[in-house]
């Protein structure tokens, strides 16, 4: 399938959808806390997207049943949410996704909760910088394994495995679109990238090994030595001049 280029009123539609999955995620994040359960943080984001005029992106996606995958230590995706209490020192990663006006906006956040480990405190903000890392290559002209190389480099660098067996996508009016945009450098370059490309870069970072597995309910992925992992995403914009990121306050 081609990668569809976004016009002038796609982006503008784009923009909403990706500026109410940042503002869900910025709600979420005042209450990750000691002592909630992952189906109370999904049952908030569900009644502010729909307040809002949205729909989640996930729920209903391929059967998924909720509005958040909340993915909590060796969880590394796709964590269904439940009666399970966040309990002191977990990391807790939320991925949304937002549908509006034909549209859909996409990230995903990292948190240590309470007295977190210096081990998973740093796994987080390594994910976090791998994002940025590969954000640098961000700009037309450019190659996407250019970002895919930056990011597996940045990570592994720092003794981190980055997850080979998830990726991140175009996005658009399908949730998942072209190019799929791996966190390794592929043979090849890749696409050359171009302005109106809006891409969701997802790096999946693990504490261990990056081999995954996925648990009997058949979405949520962990990691096959129960070692720490997580997750940092945005839905990004390729401009004329660089990038712009849709899911973030700049």
């Amino acid at each position: 399938m081609a990668i569809h280029i976004k016009n002038h009123s796609e982006i503008e539609k784009m923009r909403k959808a990706g500026e109410l999955v940042g503002k869900t995620h910025e709600l979420l994040a005042e209450h990750v806390k000691v002592g909630i359960t992952t189906l109370e943080l999904d049952q908030i984001a569900e009644k502010y997207i729909i307040e809002h005029g949205a729909t989640p992106s996930f729920k209903g996606y391929h059967g998924y049943p909720a509005t958040v995958c909340t993915s909590i230590n060796d969880e590394v995706v796709h964590g269904i949410p439940g009666a399970r209490t966040i309990e002191d020192g977990d990391i807790i990663s939320l991925d949304i996704g937002a549908y509006l006006d034909g549209y859909h906006g996409d990230a995903a956040r990292s948190y240590a909760v309470g007295n977190a480990s210096d081990d998973a405190i740093k796994l987080i903000e390594i994910t976090k910088q791998s994002f940025y890392e590969g954000l640098k290559y961000v700009k037309p002209g450019n190659h996407l394994f250019q970002i895919s190389a930056a990011i597996q480099q940045y990570v592994e660098s720092n003794g981190y495995s980055i997850v080979r067996d998830l990726v991140g996508h175009g996005i658009g009016q399908e949730l998942h679109e072209e190019p799929q945009i791996p966190n390794y450098k592929p043979i090849g370059r890749g696409p050359k990238l171009v302005a109106g490309m809006v891409l969701a870069i997802e790096p999946m970072v693990n504490s261990g090994k990056y081999d995954v597995e996925i648990l009997d309910d058949d979405w949520t992925v962990v990691t096959k030595d129960g070692s720490l992992s997580a997750h940092y995403e945005n839905t990004v914009l390729v401009t004329e001049e660089g990038y712009e990121l849709l899911t973030l306050h700049q």
